[in-house]
């Protein structure tokens, strides 16, 4: 397996990927339109983020995103992981792990301090996985206020 930054041509198999993940995401559903154009965002804008995808045999089977801020707290770059998917199919195999492995270290060599990332309350899984990983849980908790375009 390989893992390499996503290429604009990379766009309509992670559209895929991301329809997976906002299918068994409670707040969100798909929408291939929103999804080419935030991923395109991030892949044009090196500042804005990273956009990393696992390749086996050239086909994709798992991304993660970063996204770059500021934290006035740590005086430092810091990243919101954004979204992480492994396709059905490749789950189980080490995947999941390598390719946050890698944005951890990509984060680290931008720069960052700090990784935050939202999971569903319900999605016991993708809790330990992180748990496992590193991550621990935040006394902070999330609040969203959609804007109308």
């Amino acid at each position: 397996m390989q893992i390499s930054p996503a290429t604009p041509r990379d766009i309509a198999a992670l559209c895929e990927l991301l329809d997976v993940l906002f299918s068994q995401e409670a707040e969100f559903e798909p929408d291939r339109e929103a999804q080419s154009r935030g991923l395109a965002l991030i892949i044009g804008n090196p500042g804005a983020g990273r956009v990393l995808v696992a390749r086996r045999d050239e086909e994709i089977v798992g991304m993660v995103s970063l996204l770059y801020t500021v934290s006035t707290a740590l005086g430092a770059r810091v990243a919101l992981l954004e979204d992480m998917v492994v396709a059905p199919g490749s789950r189980g195999a080490g995947t999941g792990s390598q390719l946050l492995q890698h944005a951890i270290e990509s984060a680290q060599q931008d720069g960052c301090k700090r990784i935050t990332l939202l999971t569903d309350r319900s999605n016991d899984a993708a809790q330990r996985f992180y748990l496992r990983h590193g991550f621990a849980s935040s006394s902070m908790i999330p609040l969203r206020l959609f804007l109308d375009e």
